[in-house]
């Protein structure tokens, strides 16, 4: 009998473990599932112009810049979001045409089964104060409307309560704004006390103790619609500059609890750019630094545990993906374009700023980036454009 069939069959076995192995491996990595692109050009109608450095000028036909995502929320359907964009061009300054939205998007996803890639604006919300809850004046204050802008308020985070208020986390105050669904302000913006930023309204002779920007980026409300969880994107003045402040906001008594957590990071350069709700005690929290395109080093997700500190009183956190990694074994980032970076096994989100995480159901993640009209993370030579994503974390619900 010859000898070559074991032999042949040896081979066969070990290569067939060896495939089975790399299978069960790659099943373990984050992985890419779907995803959508809006283009960086994407506009909508607007009662007057947004542009850099302008002020509201009504015009018929006139239209603003939808921008990129610093907020994304579940809404009704298969595949719908609440999506809104922070306060445009970048500063209070040269924000003050660019309207405060939410938008309501639909992503038909691309994956390995099919799907156009697209994201559809199907309508939004324009935040406004016509019953002049704002106590200081606004960019649009002598209008009937009050349409609110980028040069009133930078929000960065939003939820949606039990009654289908919105509440957004804000940076220049820092505040917390809170409307109706049509946008409509229902009160006056609510500091955070003993925190201000140079760009406060209230700062009047006080020395700043937080910086520009560094404000409300993430904030989670709980399982049950009852609080809020608003984080600080940065450090405050006299805090250890490795921590980020979690603070805690009741929406029945409408005021801050006291409580607090420190979220510390490992370079006082990382920003906490998301924070959002898993289950009843944990959070998923987006950290990222602030380099783009080959520079990029740290855009990472961790989950937090309220419950769980360190020796030093800090929150635990574990890593659950790495977004200038994931796995694409299906290749549904493929074709780029000529200069894109980041594409194919692996996959990259290799933007400056990845701002919004939502949980959904099962071991997924949906994340967008905000593109910060002219970041140019995806490609050195073209401004990026919106990206959507679903990723498959097999380890976000383990202990």
């Amino acid at each position: 009998m010859s000898r070559r069939v074991p032999i042949t069959l040896a081979v066969a076995l070990a290569v067939s473990l060896g495939a089975a192995s790399a299978a069960l491996a790659r099943a373990s990595e984050p992985a890419l599932e779907e995803r959508a692109i809006l283009p960086a050009d994407a506009s909508a109608p607007s009662p007057f112009a947004g542009a850099p450095n302008t002020e509201p000028a009504p015009a018929p036909g006139a239209r603003q810049p939808v921008g990129g995502f610093s907020a994304l929320v579940d809404a009704p359907g298969k595949d719908v979001f609440l999506a809104m964009p922070d306060n445009g061009f970048g500063s209070k300054a040269n924000s003050r045409s660019f309207l405060l939205r939410v938008y309501r998007i639909h992503a038909d996803f691309e994956t390995q089964r099919g799907g156009e890639g697209d994201v559809e604006i199907l309508d939004w919300i324009t935040l406004h104060d016509p019953d002049e809850q704002v106590p200081f004046p606004i960019v649009n204050e002598s209008t009937e409307e009050r349409l609110l802008t980028g040069g009133d308020f930078d929000l960065e985070s939003m939820r949606v309560d039990r009654r289908g208020d919105l509440w957004f986390g804000e940076e220049f105050g820092p505040f917390l704004l809170h409307t109706d669904a049509t946008g409509k302000v229902l009160e006056a913006p609510i500091p955070l006390p003993g925190v201000h930023s140079p760009d406060s309204p209230y700062l009047g002779a006080r020395t700043p103790n937080l910086r520009r920007s560094n404000g409300f980026e993430g904030m989670a409300i709980s399982k049950d619609g009852k609080t809020l969880y608003p984080v600080l994107e940065g450090p405050v003045t006299g805090d250890d500059p490795h921590v980020r402040r979690v603070y805690e906001f009741d929406l029945r008594r409408g005021l801050y609890t006291g409580r607090r957590w420190d979220y510390v990071v490992s370079d006082p350069a990382f920003l906490v750019s998301d924070f959002t709700t898993l289950d009843q005690h944990r959070f998923v929290a987006l950290e990222r630094d602030n380099f783009e395109g080959t520079a990029a080093r740290h855009k990472q997700a961790f989950v937090v545990d309220l419950r769980r500190r360190d020796p030093g009183g800090a929150l635990t956190k574990r890593s659950v993906v790495d977004l200038l990694d994931i796995a694409d074994p299906a290749l549904i980032s493929l074709p780029g374009r000529p200069g894109d970076i980041g594409l194919g096994n692996p996959f990259a989100m290799p933007y400056v700023t990845i701002e919004s995480v939502l949980p959904l159901r099962g071991q997924r993640l949906a994340i967008v980036n905000d593109t910060n009209f002219g970041s140019r993370g995806r490609n050195p030579s073209l401004p990026d454009y919106s990206d959507l994503i679903v990723v498959r974390v097999p380890e976000l619900r383990g202990k």
